[in-house]
């Protein structure tokens, strides 16, 4: 299915709950839903969508979850990160990665941080598809950062530009449609709030491990039979 959309952002709540299901340690929810993320983002930039954007962890979950748990989660991300199948993904594709957040200051694991700035610049100059993972990102810090720095220039006019200009996001479009699995809906830390002003919202009772591209051509579906006004 050929989508108009042009930002998508995840919300991939449920790894956790996955694989207490299966009877599993957390951190093994976190492996199969880094798995699912690179196939359900190569899905979306199949479908034509040029955006791509993930919370991969909170702030919180980076600072309140066990020490064990993070771990964990940083070696699934570097090994990801650094396996010659991903990185041919990102090459052959020209997908753009990008990571943003307080991960440099909140990630334990200083491996990680050189293999994400890698990628990083190895991606810059590509701009057909961007893959944005959110990583120790917390919305409301993401405001309060901006202005701060909007405090700091007292000649800068306070208006939409500006304020756009100064947060952490400011590269990014509006996001067109939040997809949040794990049955939850509601929204969490003030989640991308600037760029999702206008968002529509999708929520499904599928964990994260178990959306797959099926799942996500279904949200796609839904989202293209809605009618967006924009207050008009």
């Amino acid at each position: 299915m050929e989508s108009t959309l042009k930002h998508i952002a995840f919300i991939p709540d449920g790894n956790r709950r996955w694989a207490r299901e299966h009877g599993l340690v957390p951190w093994k929810g976190h492996e199969k839903g880094a798995a699912r993320f690179f196939e359900i983002s190569e899905e979306a930039f199949t479908s034509g969508i040029s955006y791509v954007t993930l919370w991969a962890a909170s702030a919180d979950n980076l600072t309140k979850r066990s020490a064990i748990e993070i771990k964990f989660l940083c070696s699934i991300i570097r090994r990801e990160l650094e396996s010659k199948r991903t990185i041919a993904r990102f090459m052959d594709n020209h997908i753009r990665v990008r990571f943003i957040g307080q991960w440099k200051k909140l990630v334990p694991d200083q491996k990680l941080i050189a293999v994400i700035e890698q990628r990083q610049k190895d991606t810059q100059h590509f701009t057909e598809r961007n893959l944005t993972v959110l990583f120790g990102y917390d919305g409301k810090r993401e405001m309060m950062e901006a202005i701060k720095k909007l405090r700091k220039s007292p000649e800068t006019p306070i208006d939409y530009e500006s304020v756009k200009e100064n947060l952490w996001t400011h590269e990014l479009p509006p996001v067109d449609l939040v997809v949040r699995t794990g049955g939850e809906p509601h929204w969490s830390a003030g989640f991308m709030m600037w760029h999702t002003a206008d968002s529509q919202f999708y929520f499904t009772q599928k964990f994260w491990p178990d959306f797959d591209g099926k799942e996500l051509q279904k949200a796609l579906a839904d989202y293209a039979r809605r009618e967006r006004r924009f207050g008009k």
